[in-house]
């Protein structure tokens, strides 16, 4: 059965998985980056992402690389897509990733705006969803098939996610970082209530991992 991921989300010791005024010169907010430096040492990230060889293995790149395992497809928010607000005034923006997102699978972008499929290459294939988080989801399971889809963030998406109950895995990385300010993660969410407990904690040299999962 397709399952519903958040993988490699990473948040600050006080809570905050961006900081604050997100903008093109600050995709994750002023200071946000500080608390996703652990990942780009991984040689997953390198060879995924960035097209380079090299890297450090270990627990931290195991995760990242578990991350992409077995996902047919993705959903993020607009917000993770681009700092562009309201209506799409063109096609210009395709995204943070350049001419080959690393996603190699279908990803449904949550918007409420119009606009027509991204094509890429490599794979990847942008789809902008304006009816809401459940047809997200049912779109992107029904591309997937059996294999998962990962949610991509941001806060906001995870959180509507998280409310509704369709989140099967959340995988947190606490960053030794502190942020101050921003979009907390759990912000008026109750998780214990929701039926979430911890399964798994490892710990790196940078960060600590923690993966939550909801019992039936």
């Amino acid at each position: 059965m397709s399952h519903l991921r958040v993988s490699c989300f990473s948040i600050s010791l006080d809570g905050f998985a961006a900081g604050p005024r997100q903008s093109l010169e600050s995709p994750l907010g002023i200071n946000g980056l500080e608390i996703h430096g652990w990942i780009f040492p991984t040689k997953t990230f390198r060879r995924r992402v960035l097209g380079e060889g090299g890297g450090e293995s270990g627990a931290d790149d195991d995760f990242v690389a578990r991350g992409f395992e077995n996902i047919g497809a993705w959903i993020m928010g607009r917000n993770m897509f681009g700092p562009v607000r309201g209506p799409w005034p063109d096609d210009s923006w395709k995204g943070w990733w350049g001419d080959d997102p690393p996603f190699h699978a279908p990803v449904f972008v949550l918007s409420h705006h119009v606009r027509d499929p991204i094509e890429m290459p490599g794979g990847t294939t942008f789809y902008f969803v304006t009816e809401g988080i459940h047809v997200a989801l049912e779109r992107a399971r029904e591309v997937a098939g059996d294999r998962d889809v990962r949610l991509g963030g941001g806060v906001a998406t995870i959180q509507q996610f998280l409310r509704a109950q369709l989140v099967d895995e959340l995988h947190l990385v606490i960053t030794p970082v502190l942020l101050g300010g921003g979009e907390h993660l759990f912000s008026g969410i109750d998780v214990r209530a929701l039926g979430y407990q911890c399964v798994e904690r490892v710990a790196s040299d940078r960060v600590t991992h923690v993966v939550l999962k909801r019992g039936s």
